[in-house]
C-alpha cells in the first residue's frame, strides 16, 4: 500500500508528464493530417493521455488538500482563489499572444493555435480540479451517511467518465445530454450542503462571498476562453468533454448557492448563535454548582449537551464505582448488546489520545477514526475525572469515519471539565451534610476557585508572564486566564466579580465557562464584552479587562468593561503610565446600549515594555494607619522594578505590597499579572 507521501510524488509528475506528451502527440497528429503524412501514432493515444492527465490530477490534489487537515474554511476558498488568479493571468498572456501578433500568419497557424490552446486547457483544468476537491471538503464538512454515499457516486462517476474521452461524443448527443443531466442532478442535490457556512464569522462571510463572486468569474471567463477557439482545427475540445463540463456546472452551482446561502445569513451571524448556545450549555453546567444539582441531574445535562453538541447518531455514558466496575447510567439509540458489541470493537482497534490545549494529562481522552464496528465508523470518548479518579466515560459515536473535527473535541472537553468540577463539588456537599453549613460552602467553593484559575499559564519566546492571586476569604472573585488561540495569538482577561466569598466564586465560574467558549471565535475585544454581557445571569456583576496579542506584529489590542486602567512600562521614555479607556462593568445593562460604553484601544509593545494587569483589591488595599495604597505607588514599584524579569517583578510587588498591609487583613481579593514583553 503506498503511503500518502509516496502518491504525490507520483501523481504530481506524471500529470505533468502526460499533458506534455499530449502536446506533443496532438501536434504530430495535426501536423501529419495537415500535411498528408501519416503520424504513426494510434488513436487511442490522445484520449489516454488525456484520461492519464485528468486522473493524475483528480488523485493528486485530492491526496494533496487531504494532507492539509486543518486548514481553516476561508483559507480553503482563498486557495481556490489563488489559483484560478495564476490560471487566469497564464491565460490573459495567451489572449496578449494573439492581439500582438494581429494579423501574422503564425496567429493563423493552426499548430500554433492548437499550442496555445494546450495551456489553457492545462491550467484550466488543473483550476478545475483543485476547486473540485477543495468544495469536496465544504460538502462533506458535517457528514452523513446519505452524503457521503451521494458523493462516491458523483466523485467516481465522474473518473468513469473520463473513459469517455476514447469516444467521438458531440456537444449535443443524447448520450451527452443524458449523462450531463445526471451529474448536474448529484451537482444540485450536494451543492445545498453548506453547514460550513454556520461556523464563519462575519468577517470570514464578506471575505467568502468576495471570494466565491470570483470563482463565478473565473469560470465565465475560461469558458469563454476556450469557447473563443475554432473548434474545427482543435485536436481536443474541453468543452465537448463530459468531465471536464461537469466539472464547470458543479463548481458553477456550488459557489453560486454558496454565494447566495452566505449573503442571506450576513444579517443573522449564525455561528454567534451556535457559539453562545455552546456558552449557554456551559453556564448550564456551572450553574448546578449553585443549584446542588445531584451526580444523576449533572450527567443528565452533560450527556444531552454532548450528543447535541457533535451531532452524535449514538451515545452512552458509564459510571466507574470505587471498585473500577463500570454501569451504564445513559444511552441514546443503542442496546445493551450493541454496546458490548462496540466496546470490544473498541479493545482491538488501533486508537490514538485525543489531544487539545483544554485537556489536562489526567483527563486526556481517546478517538477511534475508523471504529471496526458495522453500524458505526467512529468514535470520542472523554473521561470525567474528579480528585485525578476516573469516575465516568462518555462514549459518542457516529455512522462515518472521521466524523469528529477539533471544534467539537474543544466544546465537550470544555463539557467534560465542568461537569467534573460539579460532581465533585456535588459530592463534596454530599459529604459534609453532617458539617456547618457556612463552612461546607466555602470548602466547596476554595476547590471551585482551585479548578477554575489556571495552574501553569501559557507561554511564548515573545513574553514572560507571571501572576498571582489571593482572596480576602477562604474564596474570592478575582480571576484571570491566557488563551493560546494560534502560534501568534494570545487571548488574555482579567477579571473581578462584585463581593467576595461562596457568591463571587460561583459567579467566577461562570466567566471562566464564558471565557473558554467565546475564545475560540474570532471576536475582537469590544465584540467579546458584549456577548460576555449578554451571556452572563442576570444577578452578576463584573469588572473585566479583556486582551488580544498577536505576536507576528507586536500589537496589543484590548477594551475594559469597568475594570481598573492597565499599568504600562514604556521602556523607550523608561516611565509608566495608565490606559484609561472608557468602559462598563458587565451586567449593569442588558440591552444595546452597552456597547457604546466599550472603547477599543490599540497599541503595538517594544523589547522591555512591561504590562501589569490588576485588581482594586492592590490599590484599594490599606495599612495600619488606615491609608490607601493607591496608583502612583504601584506605578513607582513597577518604574523601581521594571529591570527586572516578570517573575521578579511580580515577587518585588507582593512583597512591597503585604508589607505595606502589615498586620491588616486585605478588605478584597487581590490579583497581580504582569506580561514583559521580549
Amino acid at each position: 500500500m503506498l503511503s500518502q507521501k509516496a502518491i504525490l510524488r507520483i501523481t504530481g509528475p506524471l500529470a505533468f508528464l502526460s499533458w506534455l506528451i499530449l502536446l506533443a502527440v496532438n501536434l504530430i497528429i495535426y501536423f501529419g493530417e495537415i500535411n498528408q503524412v501519416p503520424s504513426g501514432i494510434p488513436g487511442f493515444i490522445p484520449p489516454a493521455l488525456l484520461s492519464i492527465f485528468f486522473l493524475s490530477l483528480l488523485i493528486f490534489f485530492r491526496h494533496q488538500i487531504d494532507k492539509a487537515k486543518r486548514m481553516n474554511l476561508v483559507d480553503m476558498l482563498w486557495k481556490v482563489f489563488v489559483t484560478g488568479l495564476m490560471a487566469a493571468i497564464i491565460t490573459i498572456l495567451v489572449i496578449l499572444v494573439f492581439v500582438l501578433l494581429g494579423d501574422n500568419r503564425l496567429s493563423q497557424n493552426p499548430l500554433f493555435i492548437n499550442f496555445l490552446y494546450h495551456l489553457d486547457l492545462g491550467v484550466i483544468t488543473v483550476f478545475l480540479v483543485i476547486t473540485f476537491t477543495i468544495y469536496k471538503r465544504l460538502v462533506l464538512y458535517q457528514k452523513s451517511k446519505v452524503l457521503i454515499n451521494t458523493w462516491y457516486i458523483f466523485e467516481y462517476g465522474l473518473m468513469i467518465s473520463i473513459m469517455l474521452n476514447f469516444f467521438k461524443i458531440e456537444l449535443f448527443d443524447s448520450f451527452y445530454i443524458t449523462t450531463f443531466i445526471f451529474f448536474l442532478v448529484l451537482s444540485l442535490y450536494l451543492s445545498v450542503n453548506l453547514k460550513w457556512v454556520a461556523y464563519l464569522s462575519f468577517k470570514e462571510k464578506w471575505k467568502s462571498i468576495l471570494l466565491l463572486l470570483l470563482v463565478c468569474l473565473y469560470l465565465y471567463f475560461f469558458l469563454t476562453v476556450l469557447s473563443g477557439f475554432p473548434s474545427e482545427i482543435l485536436v481536443v475540445n474541453l468543452v465537448d468533454n463530459v468531465f471536464a463540463t461537469t466539472l464547470f456546472s458543479f463548481i458553477f452551482i456550488y459557489s453560486l448557492f454558496s454565494f447566495l446561502v452566505i449573503l442571506f445569513n450576513l444579517p443573522t451571524t449564525s455561528v454567534f448563535e451556535q457559539k453562545l448556545k455552546e456558552a449557554v450549555n456551559i453556564q448550564m453546567l456551572s450553574r448546578t454548582i449553585q443549584e446542588k444539582r445531584n451526580e444523576s441531574e449533572i450527567y443528565q445535562m452533560f450527556f444531552f449537551s454532548s450528543v447535541s453538541a457533535v451531532f452524535a447518531d449514538a451515545a452512552f455514558l458509564e459510571s466507574v464505582d470505587e471498585k473500577g466496575t463500570n454501569r451504564i447510567i445513559l444511552k441514546e439509540n443503542l442496546t445493551d448488546e450493541q454496546i458490548e458489541e462496540i466496546k470490544d470493537s473498541l479493545a482491538s482497534s488501533k486508537v490514538r489520545p485525543l489531544k487539545s490545549a483544554q485537556v489536562p494529562v489526567e483527563q486526556s481522552g481517546i478517538i477511534a477514526k475508523a471504529l471496526k464496528y458495522s453500524g458505526f465508523r467512529s468514535l470520542m470518548m472523554l473521561p470525567l475525572v474528579v480528585k485525578e479518579k476516573e469516575i465516568a466515560q462518555l462514549y459518542l459515536l457516529k455512522e462515518v469515519s472521521d466524523g469528529f473535527n477539533d471544534e467539537m473535541q474543544n466544546i465537550i472537553t470544555t463539557f467534560a471539565n465542568q461537569a467534573s468540577i460539579s460532581i465533585e463539588n456535588s459530592r463534596l456537599m454530599t459529604e459534609t451534610v453532617a458539617n456547618e453549613r457556612y463552612q461546607k460552602e466555602l470548602k466547596i467553593a476554595k476547590e471551585v476557585q482551585k479548578a477554575l484559575l489556571p495552574t501553569v499559564l501559557e507561554k511564548d519566546p515573545a513574553f514572560e508572564i507571571s501572576a498571582f492571586s489571593q482572596a480576602a476569604d477562604e474564596v474570592g472573585g478575582d480571576y484571570y486566564d491566557i488563551f493560546k488561540k494560534s502560534d501568534v495569538n494570545y487571548a488574555l482577561i482579567i477579571a473581578d466579580v462584585s463581593g467576595k466569598g461562596t457568591s463571587a466564586a460561583f459567579h467566577m465560574s461562570q466567566l471562566k465557562g464564558i471565557f473558554q467558549s467565546l475564545s475560540e471565535i474570532a471576536l475582537g475585544p469590544k465584540e467579546f464584552l458584549i456577548h460576555a454581557n449578554s451571556a452572563l445571569s442576570r444577578r452578576s456583576f463584573i469588572t473585566a479587562s479583556y486582551f488580544l496579542i498577536d505576536t507576528s506584529d507586536s500589537s496589543i489590542k484590548f477594551a475594559r468593561a469597568g475594570h481598573c486602567p492597565t499599568l504600562y512600562f514604556k521602556k523607550s521614555d523608561n516611565k509608566a503610565y495608565y490606559f484609561k479607556n472608557k468602559g462598563l462593568g458587565l451586567g449593569v445593562l442588558r440591552n444595546n446600549q452597552f456597547q457604546n460604553y466599550i472603547q477599543v484601544h490599540q497599541m503595538n509593545y517594544e523589547s522591555g515594555d512591561i504590562m501589569v494587569l490588576y485588581t482594586d483589591g492592590i490599590t484599594e488595599s490599606k495599612n495600619d494607619s488606615g491609608e490607601e495604597l493607591g496608583y502612583e505607588a504601584l506605578k513607582k514599584w513597577l518604574e523601581e522594578n521594571a529591570h527586572f524579569d516578570a517573575e521578579t517583578i511580580k515577587n518585588r510587588i507582593a512583597e512591597t505590597f503585604l508589607n505595606f498591609c502589615g498586620e491588616a487583613p486585605p478588605d478584597d481579593d487581590y490579583t497581580v499579572v504582569v506580561i514583559k514583553f521580549e
